[in-house]
């Protein structure tokens, strides 16, 4: 079995257009994401699909694998189900779906995404969630919120806070050098975020890639839904280590909070 991290990358993006080749101490941010993810555990490849020439360049100039793929792609996880193609990966290996713009992605949180694809049969995809630790965050549309189910199974995905705290307010906690927001109403509910590192069999990619957009994904722009609204599952792996995304110039600094506290 072969395990494939596929990091979908395009140049173009409304609020921070080349985001990827932008230099970020010393190396483009798409640099940082394949070298980091190469350093997990029981991965056997790494690979940019892109459909941009200046990334492809880039990518090729510190050494790594591009896949070129059509531009017309739906999104990133198509993009990335074509790159698996493109490969060669058979039904029974894992795909793993990386953003481009996850410059402090960590190790240890691939190979945590990895782990239940090979210890369960019956799971076929899974994604990380963080605890979320700036209170900012649970209000902000950007950061996407995940609650899901006693077996570890996603319930939703929203941009808005979920849940929605009618008779309580949350909380800021920090214990043991750990923070995390929890409710008031519930004992021990902390909010999750979503991190947007996927990983799949690659028959399970092959059947997203056939699915209609749903009317949620439409709605919130969060292809995941896509999943959810087909009746399929997405097992979530809480991760103790977060992987701030670049959206925006802004984020760069924010970036740069997180590699402080890192060192």
């Amino acid at each position: 079995m072969t395990t494939a991290v596929i990091i979908p990358c395009r140049y173009a993006s409304t609020r921070f257009a080349g985001k990827p080749l932008v230099v970020f101490e010393g190396r483009p941010i798409i640099a940082h994401v394949c070298q980091r993810v190469a350093r997990a555990a029981g991965v056997d490849l790494v690979a940019v699909a892109t459909d941009d020439q200046r990334i492809a360049r880039a990518v090729k100039d510190f050494g790594g694998q591009v896949i070129m793929t059509d531009a017309a792609c739906r999104s990133g996880t198509d993009r990335v189900a074509e790159a698996a193609d493109r490969l060669n990966l058979k039904d029974g290996d894992i795909v793993v779906n990386v953003q481009g713009d996850q410059p402090a992605v960590a190790p240890e949180s691939l190979t945590a995404v990895i782990a239940p694809l090979t210890a369960d049969p019956a799971v076929e995809m899974t994604t990380l969630a963080f605890p979320i630790a700036d209170p900012a965050e649970i209000f902000h549309p950007k950061d996407v919120k995940v609650v899901f189910d006693q077996q570890g199974d996603a319930i939703y995905f929203s941009r808005a806070p979920i849940p929605f705290a009618r008779d309580g307010a949350w909380r800021f906690e920090a214990r043991d050098g750990d923070c995390a927001l929890h409710f008031n109403g519930a004992a021990g509910f902390v909010a999750f975020k979503h991190l947007g590192v996927y990983a799949f069999r690659k028959s399970f990619l092959d059947t997203y890639r056939r699915l209609p957009p749903g009317r949620l994904e439409e709605m919130e722009k969060l292809e995941q839904l896509r999943v959810l609204e087909h009746g399929f599952r997405i097992r979530v792996v809480v991760t103790e280590h977060d992987s701030p995304e670049i959206d925006c110039p802004e984020d760069l600094e924010r970036l740069q909070r997180h590699r402080l506290k890192e060192s």
